[in-house]
Formats: structure tokens, sequence, C-alpha cells
């Protein structure tokens, strides 16, 4: 993507209502307005809050939000200028029910009060497959601890993935977790009957191609 067109996106991010973007010394200060608040004076509702975490193009969000309109929704990434095209959708097609915050996943505790999430998901994110990015793996224990924070106590993670090193790699945490609990785990959700619909019934951009190129997609959801 050109520089020019990034400008374009940021700018336009600016103006959207449904565009969120804290600094950090903000979230860090302990002072964000929205914390605790979102379902109160964002969405206007006492509806359930999901996340999506490393949500790129918003595609995730933004389809799980026009099926689910008694859920509020949440795409969470650095990179503005992916989500934009979520949130520009959603303004299009007046899906009020999903906003977007430019934040660092890291800052996920900072940005809502414990219990106030009732789902995450996370959809093809880097497996950072290298021993040197473990701490960058958005399963790994460090991370599993911040959304155990924020998450309501049956909330659940959906992890989707085309990694099988990912896959493995978060079972193998889990399994060696107290508490935790795999509620479904498929190697090939495509292959194998049973997959949940929200599963497979939502195919991102990335997605249908590594479909195409006849790549497994495996999933897990769990409880921690």
């Amino acid at each position: 993507m050109g520089s020019k067109n990034k400008l374009k996106r940021f700018k336009e991010n600016e103006k959207f209502d449904n565009v969120f973007q804290p600094t950090r010394e903000e979230l860090l200060s302990g002072n964000f307005e929205f914390k605790g608040r979102w379902a109160k004076k964002v969405f206007n509702n006492s509806n359930p809050i999901t996340l999506e975490l490393g949500c790129g193009k918003g595609e995730y969000s933004v389809e799980l939000a026009r099926q689910n309109p008694d859920v509020n929704f949440i795409g969470i990434d650095i990179k503005g200028a992916r989500f934009w095209r979520g949130a520009k959708t959603a303004n299009e097609k007046n899906i009020d029910n999903v906003k977007f915050i430019r934040a660092q996943i890291e800052l996920v505790e900072y940005l809502f009060e414990k219990n106030e999430i009732s789902e995450i998901w996370i959809t093809f994110p880097d497996p950072q497959i290298t021993f040197k990015r473990t701490k960058h793996r958005l399963t790994n224990l460090e991370f599993l601890n911040k959304y155990k924070k924020i998450l309501n106590i049956n909330g659940c993670i959906n992890l989707k993935t085309d990694s099988e090193f990912l896959h493995g790699y978060t079972i193998g945490l889990l399994q060696a977790m107290n508490n935790a609990e795999i509620l479904y785990s498929n190697h090939d959700i495509y292959k194998r009957s049973g997959s949940p619909k929200e599963a497979i019934e939502i195919k991102t951009h990335y997605e249908n191609l590594f479909l195409n190129n006849d790549k497994p997609i495996t999933f897990i959801k769990f409880k921690i």
C-alpha cells in the first residue's frame, strides 16, 4: 500500500465514529475513559462484548457483528490502515454493534476492566515460529494471563489459524495450565464434521487463499 493511501485512510479513521485511537500514555495512566464502560458509553446497551485481537481488515469482526446484533464487537489492531476497511464497511452498511481500536494488543488490560469481555477471537495471527519471537505469540502464557484478567467467568477464547505449529503450541500450553479447559479442537475444520458454524461460515480474504491452496485451517475454543 502506498504512503498516500495510508495517509488517506488515517485521516478517514480520525473522522469515523466507530474508531478509537487512544495513546499509549493515555492507557498506561489508567485513566482511559471507556475502560469498564464500553457497553454503556460506547454501544449504549448492556450487551456482551466480544473482541477480535489482531483484526487485520476487520472482516471477521464486521461479519460476526452482522450475524449477532445482540452482541457488541470490537476489533483491535495497531495497523489502522488495515482495519480502515472494516470500519468503513460497518459505517456503509449501518452495522453499529462493531467498533475498532488502534492499539497494541499487549495493552489490552488497560483498555478493558476485569470481567468486561465475554469472548475473544484470534484469527490468523502471525505464528512467530522462531524461538526468539515467542514473546510475540498471541497465545503465549503472558498474553493468556492478560486475557484472563478481562474475561468474565464464562468467557472463552477462539483461535483460528492456518499454522499447525501455533495450534499445537497453544494446546500444549493449555494442557499445562491449571483450570484451562479445551472446549473444541480440530486440525482441519473444513474436512471434519461438527465444526462450530462461526468457525466455518466466515472466511477472511487470506483464509480463502489458504483454502485454494488446500491448506488445512485449525481451530481451538477454550477457557482459561
